[in-house]
């Protein structure tokens, strides 16, 4: 299975988002959004996709959101939209893509509805929760 995980490195969660699909087995291809921003069509495309509207896909924290007025809910979704290819720290991250659908992976768990197959346990996200135990079952 293809796997395609928008991803910023320097996120605690899009990491171990990218540490999860490796170790079920997969080689995700990985595209640092940061770096080679976005299209119109690209981010479009990867909303309806998901099912997300930009307000729900604008990061808050850690992103220039509210220096540059976007949190103010009289802000069109255009206007973000047109934000978010200027600047593309704000998008949140990771917005993973599989043949299952694709989805913003906030908590890093989400990305197990997208995998035909766990990663062997036990395994922790990020904040040291237990995702899946030492049975590779899922926990919670």
């Amino acid at each position: 299975m293809t796997i395609v995980i928008h991803h910023n490195p320097e996120c605690g969660t899009s990491r171990n988002v990218v540490k999860i699909v490796e170790a079920a087995g997969y080689a995700p291809v990985i595209i640092e959004y940061l770096q080679t921003g976005w299209t119109r069509p690209q981010l479009l495309a990867l909303f309806a996709a998901a099912d997300l509207t930009p307000r729900q896909a604008l990061r808050i924290t850690k992103s220039p959101a509210e220096a540059l007025g976007l949190t103010d809910p009289a802000v069109s979704d255009e206007a973000l939209l047109e934000a978010m290819l200027v600047h593309p720290v704000l998008v949140n991250r990771p917005i993973v893509c599989t043949r299952k659908g694709v989805r913003l992976c906030r908590p890093s768990e989400t990305v197990l509805d997208l995998l035909d197959k766990m990663p062997p346990g036990p395994w922790y996200k990020e904040d040291g929760e237990l995702v899946i135990d030492e049975n590779g079952k899922r926990v919670g």
